[in-house]
């Protein structure tokens, strides 16, 4: 009677393990690559799917968008400036079979070549143009990476460039610059206002010079002015062209 127990208890745990090893369940974002004897069959799933116990194996492939930092890379421009840049790549398997059957690991090539690609293109750039044109970089990383990685079934979706290290004294250098370029901003606004004034006082002398009863005009609202100001003395001013007038008259 014990034997018989001992043998049910033994045929029942193989009976679940074969059901274990037979029966799977895949989330809608997985996919079983699927082996028999070693040689590739098919991609199933998601859901319930059955295996030949012994025959068969699956390998699961997740199929969502991945984020996978890039580590900062010590990089030296075109122009020789040496800088460290780090990025984050988003990329997804679009085609479980190659990912498996054409890599031995799509995610640590993914990421190696991501790496290389970083150093290769950032390399070709200029300083000025690496820190004002990020996403004609990015458009061009991501293009170079996913090309690469397309035989492999993954689809790299956006490349960006996360942090740009400057050494100290190139950031030093940059501030002084850009100092310098708002000392010469407002060096050039300042003139053109002056030019500008200038202009307009040349124009308001050439129409008092071709009309004098303007410049009369002026010359009593200026009086206005003055009078309606609380001043402990008051200076009237006094126009030229009667002391030219007196002058003048003195001398004839």
């Amino acid at each position: 009677m014990g034997l018989q127990l001992s043998l049910i208890v033994i045929a029942i745990i193989m009976l679940g393990s074969v059901l274990f090893a037979c029966v799977k369940i895949l989330q809608e974002y997985e996919r079983a690559v699927v082996f028999r004897l070693g040689r590739y069959t098919s991609v199933r799933g998601p859901g319930l799917i059955l295996l030949i116990p012994f025959i068969e194996r699956m390998v699961r492939v997740n199929l969502r968008t991945l984020v996978m930092d890039v580590p900062p890379q010590d990089i030296i421009t075109r122009d020789n400036v040496s800088v460290k840049v780090s990025a984050v790549v988003y990329f997804r398997v679009v085609a479980p079979e190659k990912a498996i059957l054409e890599v031995e690991d799509a995610y640590y090539a993914t990421s190696q070549l991501s790496q290389t690609s970083l150093r290769s293109i950032i390399g070709q750039f200029e300083l000025d143009i690496l820190l004002s044109s990020r996403e004609k970089i990015n458009i061009e990383l991501q293009s170079v990476i996913d090309k690469q990685t397309e035989p492999w079934g993954v689809k790299v979706s956006a490349v960006e460039l996360k942090h740009i290290d400057l050494p100290s004294e190139m950031q030093r250098a940059m501030a002084r610059q850009a100092e310098a370029e708002r000392e010469r901003r407002a060096k050039v606004i300042n003139a053109d206002g002056e030019f500008e004034a200038a202009t307009k006082l040349t124009e308001a002398s050439a129409i008092m010079q071709s009309n004098p009863i303007t410049l009369q005009l002026r010359y009593l609202q200026t009086l206005a002015d003055i009078s309606s100001k609380n001043n402990a003395v008051t200076i009237i001013p006094f126009p030229i062209d009667l002391i030219q007038n007196a002058i003048k008259a003195l001398k004839g």
